[in-house]
């Protein structure tokens, strides 16, 4: 139903920016990713070729239990009689679900606490809240490229933790968010070019470069016009999002983040890798307040012009999860 699954995208936003992530225990995302740690230490192999293999087994196997778990849920509410209690419990569980799928106030936490972290002249404690969620090495960062680091990863995290599981939600349901959510958990783990997991997080950076292809450009696009409506400068977020978007070493990453520096009219690094942006790498907490707001108004207006648009167009041409 069109209205059921725009409902349980507003609601789940709306649960995420009032109450933010249940603690670990609660969070199946928590789960899934002590999943893959622990199919990890059984895939890996010194043939490379079977890793590989490996790598591509793990993450069929989550996904097939995820799907079924989901389904069972389906089929338990499907049963119950009076339509219209079957219709509210699919909206409240739908939602409490996608919400776990969805990281805004998670985002904006680790944020702060690094602003806190900095304010407090703790820069080996910014440093290590960051190291929380970059891939980068941030043990000798200055306080501009761990503001930069924090930069960066809410653009990232724009799509990784809100455009992209709605996104798929819009095509598969929750089956589509959670599969999402699987392959980028995982990535974040094992999907990194080094020698412990070139083979095993092959498969899954593949489908992470896959699934983030169109989200990643599209979020690059709401965030020129979020940027427009919060009067930052929305004309140069969409020039260097054009001109520095390719940059990055991941063929999606760069987009949003070349956005998002267009927008504050300032430049990221990642030292050794890329430059996005113009003028002197000298930030402030201002940045990153601007940045939290773009990537909470990103959020909705994504909900709004791509989301919605989707579900019904989906609708319309008989697809079979709204029929």
């Amino acid at each position: 139903m069109i209205i059921e699954s725009i409902a349980i995208i507003g609601f789940a936003i709306l649960l995420d920016l009032k109450f933010g992530d249940p603690k670990n225990r609660y969070h199946p995302t928590a789960w899934i990713g002590t999943f893959i740690a622990k199919l990890t230490t059984i895939t890996k192999n010194q043939n490379s070729t079977f890793e590989k293999i490996g790598g591509m087994i793990m993450i069929m196997i989550i996904s097939s239990v995820v799907i079924l778990l989901l389904s069972g849920l389906n089929f338990g509410i499907s049963l119950i009689s009076v339509d219209y209690i079957s219709l509210i419990l699919s909206v409240v569980i739908g939602a409490l679900l996608l919400k776990t799928t969805i990281a805004i106030r998670g985002m904006e936490k680790h944020a702060i606490s690094v602003l806190d972290s900095l304010e407090s002249n703790d820069l080996d404690l910014a440093r290590n809240y960051l190291s929380m969620i970059v891939k980068r090495n941030t043990t000798k960062l200055d306080k501009n490229h761990v503001l930069s680091g924090v930069l960066e990863s809410i653009s990232e995290n724009t799509v990784d933790g809100i455009t992209g599981p709605m996104f798929y939600y819009a095509f598969f349901g929750l089956f589509g968010a959670f599969v999402y959510r699987i392959i980028n958990t995982a990535d974040s783990m094992v999907g990194y070019k080094n020698d412990i997991f070139k083979n095993l997080g092959w498969f899954t950076a593949k489908c992470d470069t896959i699934l983030n292809y169109i989200p990643s450009r599209l979020t690059g696009l709401i965030m020129v016009i979020s940027a427009a409506i919060l009067q930052n400068n929305w004309k140069n977020s969409y020039k260097v999002m054009i001109r520095d978007g390719k940059k990055t070493e991941s063929p999606n990453a760069g987009y949003p983040m070349a956005a998002l520096a267009g927008a504050l009219e300032t430049k990221f690094e990642k030292i050794n890798h890329y430059k996005l942006g113009d003028g002197e790498i000298i930030l402030t907490k201002d940045h990153v307040l601007s940045a939290i707001k773009i990537m909470k108004l990103t959020s909705i207006l994504f909900f709004g012009i791509i989301t919605i648009p989707i579900i019904f167009v989906l609708s319309i041409l008989g697809w079979w999860l709204y029929v």
